[in-house]
């Protein structure tokens, strides 16, 4: 059993790494923080853990995190890295769900993020936590930057085309959908029923955060820089990714037998049969990656499909797949989830 911390408790992907880990049969929770809710049981806030998480909501500096074996932060961006050194220095090791661990470049960070960055040697040794890229690299680390929720569905996406070297790396297109959820659990106008329901838009079009985590992966797998075109859009659905990706081919190969062979052996990426269009209720709840690869008309444009769970395999199911890399537990371990229908 490893003893467990999470920093900010209260919001989406707090609640969230909760339910995963209530359950993991190697996991013991020993410290949950909320300045704000100190003292609140955590069931008396989220009442469908009740019978599951006994604990309550503590300060930052009651919780004891230094005992613990892994903390998650859950947490606004500039949090983590913040107490990185403390921690770390304590033996603890880290997975960070903002963007404190994401970008390898400061300078980018603090651009696109709007403060420095206070532990660049810490973001030296950490690790990307894209599993399916990163795994062996995730195995040996004591920091992860867990990736954002678009970030994982077009990586994914674009993957297989990148590596087999098939496709126009300077026009990528990335068009894609998030549930509301994705906002976090505020107070805010723009996801407020009457303001996110019957309708649909885009935003971010001049610039998303995500787009230089997504760029970088993207380069990264490529082994050259990508030029990708990323408009995000706001759908009135709670949880989902949708991403609908675009590329020109520049060479013949079976797109259906390219995306099988290179995720026959990823638990948690589902290659759909040719001509499907996955759908984002069939991950709702569950760790998975749903993908479909298209060619319209036989052309030379390929069509990816690429749903997630922004919650679960854009967050905290990463999240908590990523730990049982670091401490060697089979990666399916208490995520294993069968998703939700209706």
């Amino acid at each position: 059993m490893i003893k467990v911390g999470i920093v900010g408790g209260t919001g989406y992907t707090g609640v969230e790494l909760l339910r995963l880990l209530a359950t993991h049969p190697e996991v013991e929770l020993t410290a949950i923080t909320s300045r704000k809710e100190a003292g609140m049981p955590v069931a008396e806030m989220f009442p469908s853990l009740r019978g599951r998480v006994n604990l309550a909501f503590s300060t930052p500096d009651e919780a004891k995190l230094e005992q613990c074996d892994v903390v998650f932060f859950a947490t606004p961006h500039g949090v983590a890295m913040a107490e990185a050194p403390r921690l770390l220095a304590a033996g603890v090791k880290l997975i960070d769900l903002a963007a404190d661990f994401r970008l390898r470049d400061a300078g980018k960070f603090q651009q696109w993020y709007k403060m420095e960055h206070s532990c660049q040697d810490v973001l030296a040794e950490s690790v990307y936590g894209l599993p399916e890229v990163n795994r062996a690299a995730i195995q040996q680390t004591r920091v992860v930057g867990n990736p954002g929720c678009y970030p994982t569905a077009v990586q994914l996406g674009f993957l297989p085309l990148l590596e087999a070297d098939a496709i126009d790396r300077t026009s990528l297109i990335a068009d894609c959908k998030s549930g509301v959820s994705g906002a976090g659990r505020k107070a805010e106008v723009g996801a407020l029923f009457a303001e996110a329901g019957d309708t649909f838009k885009a935003y971010g079009v001049a610039g998303h955060r995500h787009l230089p985590e997504i760029k970088q992966g993207l380069a990264a797998i490529a082994g050259t820089p990508v030029g990708l075109t990323f408009v995000p859009h706001l759908t009135p659905m709670i949880r989902g990714i949708h991403a609908t990706l675009y590329a020109r081919l520049t060479k013949e190969v079976d797109l259906q037998a390219l995306y099988e062979n290179r995720y026959a052996n990823e638990h948690f990426v589902d290659v759909m049969p040719a001509g499907s269009h996955p759908e984002t209720r069939s991950v709702r709840g569950a760790n998975t990656c749903r993908i479909s690869v298209h060619r319209p008309q036989g052309g030379d444009t390929v069509v990816i499909l690429s749903v997630i769970d922004n919650l679960v395999k854009g967050a905290a199911g990463q999240a908590v797949q990523n730990m049982n890399l670091l401490f060697g537990f089979a990666e399916q371990t208490g995520i294993d989830h069968v998703p939700l229908l209706p």
